[in-house]
């Protein structure tokens, strides 16, 4: 028998990294401040009534152009390596599959991220997520990028839970997405889930994760602690009720966010072996009644 799966979910830009994932290295090689460069790509997308996400995807390619710079697919893989995360998150996943091992339960991580997958895929933390949903473009033959593969903006973010909750990963599977299936021949149950995000754009997430009875965390960076106004945006979430916790972004051992995991998971593991229970035990009196 398989063990059950827990799946944890996560925003990636200053939810596991210290900042957007552009500004390390994309943004300052086109000699521009982050500042300046979101606030073009903002207007952009005012101007033209368009989607925000493929704004800045558009106008990164054409910022690129405009100041020759090289933009292939394995440039930004290698920008990847450059992002900084919040204390502790390098180790944190091997730390979480161990406590969930001794649950009896499997972990497993997955990114849902407005960013971009190929800078992603360069980073260190990359082999530790089962899948990866995050904003993608396509290239030619030359290897430029040309238009947007995938665009992943802050409300179809949700698509990608009910994937995982059907274990159907691959995104140009539509049909099966959409068929119905038995609620126990879904591969992850949502009550079985963790969405952890940084804010405002992760609310969708954060309200179908919670309102299906998973939990929801909002994190913030430690250095806002002291900063009233950003605390009251995140402490609006939770007064709210959009999540159900809010801690800073400290994946440390033993850190509140890594304590208050452990215990989900531990209960999480326990009502997987009492739904065991009461199901087993449900067959066996329709098997009496049958005879």
């Amino acid at each position: 028998m398989s063990k059950p799966i827990i799946a944890l979910l996560y925003d990636f830009d200053r939810t596991l990294s210290t900042q957007d994932m552009q500004n390390y290295q994309f943004i300052p090689s086109l000699n521009m401040e982050p500042d300046a460069f979101w606030k073009e790509a903002n207007k952009f997308a005012r101007d033209n009534k368009m989607d925000g996400i493929l704004a800045y995807m558009y106008v990164m390619i054409e910022k690129a152009k405009e100041k020759g710079v090289s933009f292939r697919r394995e440039t930004l893989v290698k920008m990847g390596k450059n992002i900084d995360f919040f204390e502790g998150v390098e180790t944190w996943f091997d730390r979480i599959n161990r406590y969930g091992a001794r649950q009896g339960v499997s972990v497993e991580h997955y990114v849902i991220s407005s960013g971009l997958r190929e800078i992603i895929e360069g980073c260190a933390i990359r082999d530790r997520f089962k899948e990866i949903f995050a904003c993608e473009f396509l290239y030619n033959e030359k290897g430029d990028p040309v238009w947007p593969k995938v665009g992943v903006n802050y409300t179809n973010k949700t698509q990608f839970i009910y994937r995982i909750n059907k274990g159907i990963l691959d995104i140009s599977n539509d049909k099966d997405l959409n068929a119905s299936m038995p609620e126990n021949n879904k591969r992850i149950r949502f009550s079985n889930m963790v969405y952890l995000g940084d804010g405002l754009s992760d609310v969708p997430c954060m309200k179908m994760v919670k309102a299906y009875g998973g939990k929801s965390i909002a994190v913030y960076d430690p250095a806002q602690s002291t900063d009233a106004a950003k605390m009251a945006k995140v402490e609006e979430l939770l007064r709210k009720e959009r999540v159900d916790y809010i801690y800073p972004a400290d994946y440390r051992e033993n850190s509140p966010l890594e304590t208050t995991i452990k215990h989900i998971i531990k209960m999480m593991a326990i009502e997987d072996v009492l739904s065991s229970e009461s199901q087993r035990q449900t067959e066996e009196v329709g098997k009496e009644s049958e005879e």
